[in-house]
């Protein structure tokens, strides 16, 4: 890991792993959408408004997972002052408050022809709201001060504390009753759904996954070469 804390030598994986991480992104992507819209069959209870869960479903799977990414990158961070770990978090932030809002938006489309409702304070329901509401303080908190030190470190804070809530997405569908129906894919066991609705769901799943990589390898590229750029200028003008 502290092997990657020079930005050079991070500079040069990414630029080794991006084409290929680009590339599976886009073929994930193009065949679970091919598979999810023309392939799987309708849903005998929810009919054609099931193809919503190939989007909704790997979409909350990555608000969790990127912000137990920013968890992780936080930690790093705080602990050993890994400069390349807290630009992670920071460029992760972004894009977990999409995949929530992705997450949000088609649950809530999903949920008025099933449920007849557009919202309900469900606990699994206002649990994601409360991730995404974190996402967006771990964006503002980090740009709220001065000192860009004491930014970051306020951030990382709030990322480790907020991580609380993670556990509770996932489990409250079994500690309360809710309307929230449980866990049909990650169960112990064999999965509530049926395979021919199971592989496009995963290969969509694969798909988010790897586009959250991609996206995250260039946010980080792009801010690690704007601040050589700015250190370039900085010195030409202290050369002058």
């Amino acid at each position: 890991m502290h092997r990657f804390a020079n930005p050079g030598r991070f500079l040069r994986l990414a630029d080794a792993v991006l084409p290929w991480c680009a590339g599976l992104t886009a073929i994930a992507l193009a065949v679970g959408l091919a598979a999810a819209l023309f392939v799987a069959p309708a849903d005998y209870q929810q009919g054609e408004s099931v193809r919503i869960m190939y989007v909704h479903v790997p979409a909350a799977w990555m608000a969790l997972f990127a912000y137990t990414c920013i968890a992780v990158a936080s930690a790093a961070a705080l602990i050993w002052r890994h400069p390349v770990a807290d630009l992670a978090a920071r460029s992760a932030s972004p894009l977990g408050a999409a995949f929530t809002f992705l997450a949000l938006a088609t649950g809530s489309l999903w949920g008025k022809p099933m449920w007849g409702t557009w919202w309900v304070w469900d606990a699994r329901l206002t649990s994601v709201l409360v991730l995404f509401f974190l996402y967006l303080g771990h964006m503002a908190i980090s740009n709220a001060f001065e000192d860009p030190g004491r930014g970051r470190k306020a951030a990382a804070i709030l990322a480790l504390v907020g991580f609380v809530n993670v556990p509770i997405i996932k489990f409250s569908v079994d500690w309360w009753n809710t309307l929230h129906q449980p866990a049909s894919v990650t169960r112990i066991g064999v999965p509530t759904i049926h395979p021919s609705m199971l592989w496009p769901l995963l290969l969509m799943g694969v798909g988010f996954t790897l586009f959250f990589f991609t996206v995250l390898l260039l946010r980080m590229k792009s801010e690690l070469l704007a601040a050589r750029l700015r250190n370039l200028r900085m010195l030409s003008v202290e050369g002058r």
